[in-house]
């Protein structure tokens, strides 16, 4: 969630917001910046390309971003202006409290979701200098002191396979999927409320449907260091910070984010390296 989830094929977060900046203290975590300067978590995520379990170093200055918006001109539609900014539908409706048919009137003003690229469109997204880049990694690192958050470095190996997370036919693969696209994981077909169960124990990282593309996302964080992500799920039984384990069920599987038949996405990652699932699955 994080480590940064590049998800299913195709499926990228941008950086599409303007930001003043502050740098992290001793004992800072990303929820208490959050709350101290009244920014959502998941935006703070994708303005500094945070990857799970988003740790932090005292020293290390982060961007707090500020809201962009669009105003609707006569003839836009809600998919019009989706598409011209790169966010899917789902995310845009639901932080504009839209419901279906998702009229619009000219001279609305529509708040961007966080993953809104800086493609030009409106004066302004104009306005921005943000980047339209893929958060593929997060930002380097010179020289840090004290860790302001736990952090487990992975083991380069895993003594125990993983269980697979759900029954069902795996449709999509891992790596490379041709025209410059790459799955991170593999994507899990089955019928929709089939349950999601936790593939090893662990704590987790985040559960939430805030990461574009990827609908109901659990991500687990196991105590080797390594981290499991579910996404696409219909229901979450489980919350950040819980401990969960193998084999409990977690989450059901659902179409939400970019997909439009039930699966589920998992994902594995050696802290932030994506390794290929099936080779950690029995």
């Amino acid at each position: 969630m994080v480590f940064l989830l590049s998800g299913c094929a195709g499926m990228n977060w941008f950086n599409g917001w303007g930001s003043s900046s502050v740098v992290v203290r001793k004992g800072d975590t990303l929820y208490s910046i959050s709350r101290r300067y009244n920014v959502p978590i998941k935006d703070m995520i994708n303005a500094n390309r945070l990857r799970p379990p988003y740790t932090l170093y005292v020293g290390q200055k982060l961007r707090l971003p500020t809201k962009q918006y669009h105003i609707v001109r006569r003839g836009e539609s809600l998919y019009g202006i989706a598409r011209q900014y790169n966010v899917d539908v789902t995310s845009l409706s639901r932080v504009n409290n839209l419901q279906t048919p998702y009229s619009l009137s000219p001279g609305q003003k529509l708040l961007l979701p966080a993953s809104v690229s800086s493609a030009a469109g409106s004066a302004t997204a104009a306005s921005s200098k943000a980047t339209a880049n893929a958060a593929q990694n997060t930002s380097k690192q010179t020289s840090y002191q004290r860790p302001a958050e736990s952090y487990t470095p992975p083991a380069s190996t895993r003594k125990t396979k993983f269980m697979w997370p759900v029954n069902g036919t795996v449709v999509s693969g891992f790596g490379n999927l041709g025209s410059g696209r790459k799955n991170d994981g593999i994507n899990i077909k089955a019928a929709l409320g089939t349950a999601v169960k936790a593939a090893d124990s662990g704590t987790v990282a985040y559960a939430g449907n805030e990461l574009k593309g990827f609908g109901n996302l659990i991500l687990i964080k196991h105590s080797d260091g390594w981290i499991t992500a579910y996404a696409h799920c219909d229901r979450l039984f489980v919350k950040k910070g819980q401990k969960v384990a193998r084999g409990e069920k977690i989450a059901t599987v659902g179409s939400s984010g970019s997909v439009t038949t039930p699966q589920l996405h998992f994902e594995v990652r050696a802290g932030k390296k994506a390794v290929n699932p099936r080779s950690y699955l029995p």
